[in-house]
């Protein structure tokens, strides 16, 4: 949509921030590896960050550790799709798509219609055995 007001191809990659995650000592399972595709150079660029569900801050964290090594952006900005609040580090959105309230038991679960064939913001409660 941005690309299309402005005229301009906007550049998008992929971060894969698993290894930078905080947690990795306390995860009794081994992380799943997927590849980071940025193919271009982050460098001096303005670049728009895309989570789905902004939660603690962790996530957020990890990822711009991966995109600093990547190289200095002049400028980061975060876009969420869902702030459900409860954050545990200080990171805000810059953008938000909707705002709920979930409690620190419960999943938050964003289906979009290219990957889920529809569009919704599902909350269920975590299992006893994953809290």
């Amino acid at each position: 949509i941005i690309g299309d007001s402005k005229k301009k191809v906007i550049p998008v990659g992929t971060l894969d921030i698993n290894l930078y995650r905080d947690d990795l000592s306390r995860i009794s399972y081994q992380p799943v590896l997927r590849n980071t595709s940025i193919p271009f150079s982050i460098h001096d660029k303005w670049i728009l960050l895309v989570d789905d569900v902004l939660y603690t801050g962790r996530t957020v964290r990890a990822a711009l550790d991966a995109l600093l090594d990547l190289g200095r952006p002049e400028k980061i900005e975060l876009l969420v799709l869902v702030d459900r609040n409860c954050r545990e580090l200080p990171i805000q959105a810059d953008y938000v798509g909707k705002k709920i309230i979930a409690l620190p038991n419960q999943i938050v679960e964003v289906r979009l219609r290219e990957m889920d064939d529809k569009e919704e913001v599902v909350i269920f409660e975590r299992k006893k055995d994953e809290i």
